[in-house]
């Protein structure tokens, strides 16, 4: 069940709200508990005994490493049986055909594949679960004694398959009080909406014109040229970040309106100006997990520029490989690592310098090249999209087609990359100026209240075109499911 599906809009959202409104708040947990459970089974029924095998052997650790008090011996004991059981699970479940099939293909063996499906969120929510026990081995957190708050907390169905990474420090006190009311509801509802309407309106749409362009580059008598292929690989760039981007803000819409403050996922990636700029944007849960958990205890910048470039090394491996059992997430991680230490020992001081626009260029040219990268796993398809979009791939520099794409989705194209900029902050700066400064015109209720209807209609009007739709295309992919 996705976020954007009518069942989950019309039917699950509604009825769980409702019931965990009702109930007092003891129970409410318990509520969100079980809804959670059945959005999970919805779509995995067997694999959540996987996670509930996690939680409660990450429970009952933490709970004996709270015990152990400050026995450093025993306390470290605890914390590397929860990582080596969790990332065991990860391991076997994500990357065990991987390693199979390369050693097959390495060394022409016949080592047959488990054929195992990938768990939905497996990657999310043993992060989740291991920032629990690091964060309380370092006693950051304070151990959880109810294994159902717990299991919550884990599972909680606006961030459990796809993100953001929610640690445990950013909702422990909220797991036993929160704030829960009508102005929190609609903050909340708001942002669910707007993700809903990037999703919908932006990111199946724009996926919509880069599948077509995808196909024609493989298609025996090939429409592509060289300009259609850099424009399938913005129409995928815009795809993949209103995709996940709309995900975090419908997870931080529905967490608020259930009480929860999770931190923000992306703040306008698109507009970077380098690489380490797009990388403090884009998916900031992630990165700050990586941070925080592997880098800084590697010792980070703190031994010389060598042992640095071997952390950044091992870190950037580390993501790419999280994203998925596949060589091409292995090279997008390299290419990314290698472009952060370029950029911070060699070029970076030389680009600071440059025009502002020219910075964007840079920064664009990286990152649409990356997800080119990031989207074949297939090796042979990649080297073949890639001679394409750089002249190699014997096709012109522009064709019929391009024209096609263009006169038919100009205006989507065009919104699609202003909207990726910091535009509405903007327009909602100056909405909120005019209403603070035409009390001469009317007076600052009257001009509150027209503002206020003037959105109401906005969002009834996106509501209703997202609905209609969801309810006449069957294109409606969670790209990041996959992870």
């Amino acid at each position: 069940m996705v976020f954007s599906s009518i069942p989950f809009l019309f039917f699950f959202l509604p009825l769980c709200l409702i019931l965990y409104y009702l109930v007092p708040f003891k129970v409410k947990n318990y509520v969100l508990l079980a809804f959670s459970l059945v959005f999970y089974a919805w779509g995995e029924p067997i694999y959540i005994l996987l996670m509930l095998f996690e939680t409660l052997s990450d429970y009952t650790l933490g709970r004996f490493m709270d015990k152990a008090g400050d026995k450093k011996g025993l306390r470290r004991l605890f914390l590397a049986m929860s990582v080596i059981i969790d990332l065991s699970v990860l391991g076997f479940f994500k990357y065990a055909d991987f390693i199979i099939e390369s050693v097959n293909a390495a060394f022409g063996t016949a080592i047959t594949p488990f054929g195992l499906g990938l768990p939905i969120g497996i990657s999310f929510f043993t992060f989740q679960t291991m920032s629990y026990t690091i964060d309380l081995y370092k006693k950051e957190v304070s151990v959880e004694k109810n294994y159902f708050y717990y299991l919550t907390y884990v599972s909680m169905f606006p961030q459990l398959i796809a993100g953001p990474i929610v640690r445990f420090s950013t909702v422990n006190e909220e797991l036993h009080e929160r704030n829960i009311d009508f102005d929190g509801f609609i903050t909340g509802g708001l942002r669910f909406l707007k993700g809903l309407f990037k999703k919908v309106l932006l990111a199946n749409t724009i996926g919509s014109l880069w599948e077509i362009i995808k196909a024609s580059a493989f298609a025996g008598d090939s429409g592509i040229s060289v300009a259609s292929a850099w424009l399938g690989a913005v129409c995928f760039t815009l795809q993949l970040y209103y995709d996940f981007s709309a995900y975090s803000d419908m997870a931080i819409g529905m967490g608020r309106m259930l009480g929860f403050h999770y931190l923000e996922n992306f703040n306008y990636p698109l507009s970077s100006v380098s690489v380490t700029d797009f990388w403090r944007r884009w998916h900031i849960s992630l990165s700050t997990w990586f941070r925080d958990y592997v880098y800084i205890p590697l010792g980070g910048n703190r031994q010389g520029t060598l042992m640095q470039l071997r952390n950044m090394f091992i870190v950037w491996f580390l993501t790419g490989l999280w994203h998925g059992a596949a060589w091409n997430f292995i090279l997008w991680g390299v290419f990314y690592g290698v472009l952060l230490a370029m950029e911070k020992h060699i070029w970076g001081k030389a680009l600071q310098k440059l025009p502002r626009i020219l910075q964007h260029i840079y920064a664009m040219f990286i990152y649409v090249v990356g997800f080119v990268i990031f989207v074949f796993d297939d090796m042979a398809e990649l080297k073949h999209y890639l001679q394409i979009m750089f002249g190699f791939g014997g096709v012109p520099l522009m064709n019929e087609n391009l024209i096609w794409y263009l006169r038919n989705n100009f205006l989507l194209l065009i919104l699609g990359c202003v909207i990726a900029f910091p535009v509405y902050p903007w327009i909602k700066g100056k909405l909120e100026h005019w209403t603070a400064t035409c009390s001469g015109l009317m007076r600052s209720r009257t001009s509150a209240f027209v503002l206020s209807v003037m959105l109401i209609f906005g969002y009834m009007g996106l509501f209703f075109l997202a609905t209609a739709y969801l309810v006449n295309d069957t294109y409606n992919p969670f790209l990041y499911f996959r992870f």
